[in-house]
């Protein structure tokens, strides 16, 4: 499969934490570090996630915003 999406993360689920109808899902990524998705429970059954499945997060946004202190 090929996507325009330019931020692609390899990782692993490492919990999924089902809601009544979205499901927060963390991923460690390859570098350690740990991101948070929040995706519909359909979406987790279609894809059939489970913990240490490999997967890969994709970021597509129009806003990316930064602080400093």
């Amino acid at each position: 499969m090929r996507l325009s999406t330019r931020n692609q993360l390899k990782g692993r689920v490492e919990s999924l934490w089902p809601g009544s109808v979205m499901t927060i899902v963390k991923v460690t990524l390859d570098g350690g570090q740990l991101i948070t998705a929040s995706i519909t429970k359909d979406g987790v059954e279609e894809l059939q996630l489970s913990e240490g499945d490999p997967v890969t997060v994709l970021i597509k946004s129009t806003e990316v915003m930064l602080a400093v202190e």
